[in-house]
């Protein structure tokens, strides 16, 4: 008994509880959720042991909309259309854009929070920003190689402020991501930037930000890897074959 009993303590978790005939996520019949909670709901469950209310649910559902897909232009994206065509299943070509997903391609949102939590605790935005540039001069959440200015940074930031005005958020971390963009004037707050802004505000911790990233950008990796899949290409690579790379030895 004691082994089984130690068994059972090594996988011990509150996420669900998973019995015959008995789904409990976090503690709630899966059957009271199916047709009720929203799947942005459940993520908030999954996540923080309750559901959201309405509002707070919203805002989490409108930051992971806002980062489904970028195009081919994403390496994650690009890796899974490639991954598609060399035989592969489409889960294995979701988890080859996934794993493309780390501190440079994905990890800013993540980034971002830590430094506005910085801002935050430390009242100083210009102090926090000239620390952050002494180790990189990009800031992360702020600028965008192919963007002037982000069309998902305004929609995202005016549905905060109405968060604000309702109460549903404090709007700390609103107020120091704003700061640090005119600090940075005239380098505008990007997507991370906003989707780290409605994490922080919503109270998920920052490692968090790049994990719901990761799940919203799933959404468009599985899409561009569907979609390939159905083009009739093999082993897709990085340019057309008939662009031929740069010898660098002939330079």
């Amino acid at each position: 008994m004691s082994g089984a009993s130690d068994a059972a303590d090594w996988w011990g978790t509150a996420v669900s509880r998973i019995e015959p005939d008995v789904i409990e996520l976090q503690g709630r019949p899966v059957q009271e959720l199916i047709g009720r909670a929203g799947f942005a709901e459940v993520v908030w469950l999954m996540l923080r042991g309750r559901l959201p209310d309405e509002r707070q649910a919203a805002l989490l559902e409108a930051a992971l909309v806002s980062s489904v897909d970028h195009g081919p232009h994403a390496p994650s994206i690009a890796a899974a259309r490639m991954a598609i065509t060399c035989g592969v299943g489409l889960n294995n070509a979701v988890a080859t854009g996934v794993n493309m997903l780390g501190d440079v391609h994905g990890g800013a949102g993540e980034q971002c929070v830590e430094m506005l939590e910085e801002v935050v605790r430390s009242g100083d935005a210009a102090a926090t920003v000239a620390r952050w540039r002494a180790r990189d001069k990009y800031l992360p959440g702020f600028g965008h190689r192919f963007h002037t200015r982000d069309p998902r940074r305004d929609p995202l930031l005016t549905l905060v402020d109405e968060a604000v005005a309702g109460e549903v958020v404090a709007g700390d971390h609103l107020r120091a991501a704003r700061r640090v963009e005119e600090l940075i004037s005239p380098v505008p707050m990007n997507i991370d930037g906003a989707t780290a802004v409605i994490y922080a505000e919503l109270g998920f911790p920052a490692p968090l930000a790049r994990g719901l990233f990761v799940l919203s950008r799933s959404v468009g990796i599985l899409a561009h890897a569907w979609e390939e899949s159905g083009q009739g290409r093999r082993n897709k690579g990085p340019i057309p074959p008939s662009i031929l790379p740069t010898d660098l030895r002939a330079r």
